[in-house]
């Protein structure tokens, strides 16, 4: 059956074409990144970062990345561009069955608007589709937010359609729109 093989794989290195832009496992070294993203209130509130309130804190969230991978639950990596940690994407089987899984993805603010997340999720999805075998990747976003709908579109995915009141965050029912690539229609 595809999906993730057993037992998981270590976490990958991926490297984007056009250069510049890695994608890698978490390291010791990028608490610096992870605290500078944990005060942006969008990382927060969306993004999946946590609040960190200490450098125990934030050392305890890269291990639990590690574990993460270690245990097979997904691909944390880091989005490494040219040598400085600006970001994460990840590939998840939480709501993997039968060769399907989800991806995420966020940049420090420094980092938009250079075309850096579509490369990332796109060399990502790419990877889950062809090392993995999954037939298909999915990304879930907030409707009204208008850049990461960008991402979706640019990284090769295609719109189909709003889950309504999908998913808690903060306290909050949201709705979210579904996006997927899948293996027939993925173009290297």
């Amino acid at each position: 059956m595809p999906g993730f093989p057993e037992p998981p794989l270590s976490p990958p290195v991926i490297e984007p074409e056009g250069g510049g832009l890695v994608l890698r496992p978490w390291r010791d070294g990028d608490r610096h990144m992870l605290r500078e993203a944990a005060v942006d209130p969008a990382l927060v509130d969306i993004g999946g970062v946590p609040r960190l309130s200490s450098e125990q804190a934030t050392m305890g969230f890269i291990a639990h990345q590690r574990r993460l991978a270690r245990e097979g639950m997904g691909y944390p990596l880091v989005v490494d561009g040219q040598g400085a940690a600006v970001g994460a994407v990840g590939l998840w089987r939480d709501r993997m069955d039968a060769g399907r899984a989800s991806a995420g993805y966020w940049l420090l603010p420094a980092a938009r608007g250079r075309g850096l997340a579509s490369r990332a999720v796109a060399a990502l999805a790419r990877w889950g589709l062809e090392e993995l075998g999954l037939a298909r990747v999915e990304l879930h976003i907030e409707p009204w937010n208008t850049a990461s709908l960008r991402v979706a579109e640019r990284a090769g995915f295609e719109r189909e359609g709003l889950l309504r009141s999908y998913l808690e965050l903060n306290g909050r029912r949201r709705d979210l729109v579904v996006w997927s690539v899948v293996a027939a229609r993925c173009t290297p």
